[in-house]
C-alpha cells in the first residue's frame, strides 16, 4: 500500500481509475499492484466506499 496515494479520497479515485482503464477486477489489480485486498477495502470503507463488483468500482 505504500505505492498508492496514503489519502482515502485519493485512493478512491485512483483505484476506480485503474479498474476503469485496466483491471476486469479488483481481484486483478490487487495481485499486480501487489496489494493486499483487504486493507484496501478496509481503507476505502473508512470513507463508506465498498467494493461492487458488478461495476468493477467502488462506490
Amino acid at each position: 500500500m505504500e505505492n498508492l496515494p496514503q489519502d482515502p479520497f485519493i485512493l478512491f479515485s485512483y483505484i476506480n481509475t485503474k479498474l476503469r482503464d485496466n483491471y476486469a477486477s479488483l481481484e486483478i489489480l490487487c495481485d499486480d499492484l501487489d496489494v493486499d485486498k483487504d486493507e484496501l477495502c478496509k481503507k476505502l470503507a473508512s470513507i463508506g466506499m465498498i467494493y461492487d463488483a458488478t461495476l468493477n468500482k467502488f462506490v
